[in-house]
């Protein structure tokens, strides 16, 4: 089941939304969300649980990325594999990267608690069961999809790593299973990487567990596993990853977040993300969407190719890349900054340090050109 977040108080954002049901946060969107704290737009968009692939294709950007349904068949005959037996190939690998001298562990599987497949139910079984490992009752019991939450921009984030193992050498370990393949003990850096920054999200919540039972965080792995294919076989391999620079960097941009609630009650009365409705209604409510783009964007976030064109449009600097927006704070198109080199337009108080800075720049380099 897919985790979900909890629906805001006042409801603003589910008015936002409309029917349709709200979409989840996943490790994967928060790690987005988190690329880009200061998009305004994206952080409405998820609180509200809205369909950013259906809401691009309503207004004409439909997503050019994304898993193919062969490459999520794999992973999901992978998942299969790695958990058939009670976790049999999971217990080897633990044996052979962390030195577990057991044969066997028992499972528990927490995709729901008798029959109730309520994440709140869930998310209570999984602390009480943490709290239970932690003591040393069960040492040897692995949580199969334990529910987790993290508290992002405002909203609760339901959670569900692959598997949570039992406390080894004192520590929990957050195992997280996928289906590219280690060469030689090599895996693509690319896809470690991302793979990365989801473990820190559930690293994350799990430390905000143990918090709320009063557990000692200290009993918490700052690496977690990766189970992925062997070479060309479909054979588990294991390799264990440290998170601190990923844990320090997520803790940060989480703190950068505003609340979306307060995003969302700045739009009009009217505005509506609602994907039944019109596309010339619902991207006026976008556009009043402050949005914060960058190429980057392309990669990960369903709604860039919008973003692309809206920043186009106005000669945003942001579509040259972060670090152009950055050195032009308070100047809001590239037009606008070549007026001010020119003198053909003067700077406000809040764009006059960049200004002074692009002109000292234009300065430098008719002077090395000049040299030359």
């Amino acid at each position: 089941m897919p985790s979900q977040q909890s629906e805001p108080p006042d409801n603003r954002l589910a008015r936002l939304r409309g029917p349709q049901p709200p979409q989840p946060y996943t490790a994967r969107k928060i790690t987005a969300l988190t690329a880009n704290p200061a998009c305004a737009r994206r952080a409405v968009l998820d609180a509200a649980g809205v369909d950013k692939a259906l809401l691009a294709q309503q207004v004409g950007y439909e997503p050019r990325f994304g898993q193919s349904p062969f490459a999520l068949a794999r992973e999901q005959a992978f998942h299969s594999l790695v958990k058939w037996g009670s976790y049999a190939e999971l217990i080897r690998l633990l044996r052979e990267q962390l030195s577990v001298p057991v044969a066997e562990a028992h499972v528990t599987d927490l995709n729901e608690v008798g029959g109730n497949t309520a994440l709140h139910l869930r998310e209570r079984e999984t602390l009480r069961l943490i709290a239970h490992v932690a003591s040393g009752q069960d040492v040897r019991l692995i949580l199969d999809r334990p529910v987790l939450t993290l508290e992002v921009a405002g909203q609760t984030a339901y959670l569900e790593p692959d598997a949570l193992t039992h406390r080894i050498g004192g520590k929990f370990h957050v195992v997280l299973i996928r289906s590219f393949a280690a060469i030689d003990g090599q895996a693509n850096p690319t896809a470690v990487a991302e793979t990365a920054k989801q473990a820190a999200v559930y690293v994350l919540a799990l430390h905000r567990a143990f918090e709320t039972a009063g557990l000692p965080t200290e009993q918490i792995s700052h690496e977690f596993l990766l189970v992925c294919p062997k070479d060309f076989s479909n054979r588990p391999y294991g390799r264990l990853i440290d998170l601190r620079q990923e844990l320090d960097a997520l803790q940060f941009q989480l703190s950068r977040l505003r609340r979306a609630e307060d995003l969302a009650a700045q739009l009009p009365e009217t505005a509506t993300l609602d994907t039944t409705r019109s596309a010339d209604e619902l991207s006026s409510s976008i556009e009043a969407l402050d949005a914060s783009y960058t190429p980057s964007c392309l990669s990960f976030c369903e709604m860039a190719r919008y973003c692309r064109d809206e920043a186009d449009g106005c000669a945003s600097p942001a579509r040259l890349g972060s670090g152009v927006r950055n050195d032009l704070p308070g100047i809001d198109s590239t037009r606008t900054a070549l007026h001010y080199v020119d003198g053909v337009a003067a700077p406000g108080e809040a764009e006059a340090e960049a200004a002074d800075l692009l002109r000292a720049a234009a300065r430098l380099r008719r002077l090395r050109r000049g040299a030359a």
